[in-house]
């Protein structure tokens, strides 16, 4: 079937917009992580605990303890401009998102097929799913401010996927015109961009663990973040949930590798490198329920997790050869 080359520059219109308009939601999440209540009040926290270690007393009346900055004070409502700031980034990033999944939904007509047959639209769906997942934390965990740290790597990788990842709209390649297709990739995507909400969790626990032991290290980004505990739990309880459907993933593509070539798996690059992330995530949710492994070290093998995801979605993809290659840009 002959490809619609107005849904699919409405695709590209779509995408390239809803990447503006995420950017545009960072500045607005930068304005309250510098300036939001949050943000100042941990700030104002390790300022007067280095005060009362020093043998100074507090005083209560000084700009910014107990008062919001000038400019971004109080604006009535017990909510200051800065945390408005905030709630208006979370609309534009829905507005983004929006615009995000109508880019993935006009690339589908355009081809009449599912959006995820080459890497340009693989990251698509992966940080489509990142950024819905985050937008769903929000709910639950007041960590609003930290939604810059969320949206860079998405816009990062939604501009490499946009730019040198890039294939003009066509129909699916014979060796993807399987119904596999639809649940094996979907399930690696939705499961890697899931992945990367607590890989950024876990970097700045990390963060924020090295400001503790040692105050002068990241001073003023680590007196913005939250509690160790919330970062932990964040991280811990979005791999719980990608897990399972990464395992899944991980399944449907051995079936599909048994019907497509005759064997379940044959240690091709790119299985290879998902089977050791498997392993490190197992070995991640292993130790974060071991008392004896929670904290720093839990928090490094989620890092190391997400570096694997990260190096098998673009090393692995775009410069070894093996049986995957056809995934790659075109």
């Amino acid at each position: 079937m002959p490809v619609n080359e107005t849904l699919s520059q409405y695709s590209d219109w779509s995408y390239t917009t809803s990447v503006v308009i995420y950017i545009l939601a960072m500045v607005f999440f930068l304005v309250e992580q510098s300036f939001g209540r949050r943000g100042q009040q941990a700030a104002e926290r390790t300022r007067s605990r280095e005060l009362v270690g020093a043998g100074a007393g507090i005083d209560n009346t000084a700009p910014g303890v107990g008062n919001t900055s000038p400019g971004v004070g109080n604006t009535g409502g017990g909510r200051t401009r800065a945390e408005r700031f905030g709630r208006m980034g979370v609309a534009l990033t829905v507005l983004g998102l929006l615009l995000h999944a109508s880019a993935l939904v006009l690339r589908g007509l355009a081809t009449d097929r599912v959006p995820w047959g080459n890497m340009y639209e693989y990251v698509m769906i992966t940080c489509l799913v990142a950024i819905a997942a985050w937008l769903v934390l929000l709910r639950k965990y007041p960590v609003r401010h930290l939604s810059m740290f969320v949206l860079l790597p998405n816009v990062i990788l939604m501009f490499i996927g946009g730019t040198w990842l890039y294939a003009v709209a066509a129909p699916l390649q014979p060796a993807l015109q399987s119904y596999w297709l639809i649940i094996h990739v979907a399930a690696a995507a939705a499961s890697s961009g899931v992945f990367l909400v607590p890989g950024v969790a876990s970097i700045l626990y990390l963060v924020k663990a090295r400001n503790e032991s040692h105050p002068e290290k990241f001073a003023k980004f680590a007196a913005r973040l939250p509690a160790k505990d919330v970062l932990d739990r964040i991280a811990y309880r979005t791999t719980v949930f990608a897990f399972p459907v990464f395992t899944f993933g991980v399944l449907c593509g051995a079936v599909w590798a048994e019907a497509a070539w005759g064997r379940f798996w044959g240690w091709d690059p790119k299985e290879t490198v998902a089977f050791i992330a498997w392993l490190v995530y197992a070995a991640y949710l292993h130790s974060r329920a071991t008392a004896g492994w929670r904290g720093n070290r839990a928090a490094v093998i989620n890092v190391i997790g997400f570096a694997m995801t990260v190096f098998n979605l673009f090393f692995v993809n775009l410069v070894t050869t093996g049986l995957h290659s056809y995934a790659g840009v075109g």
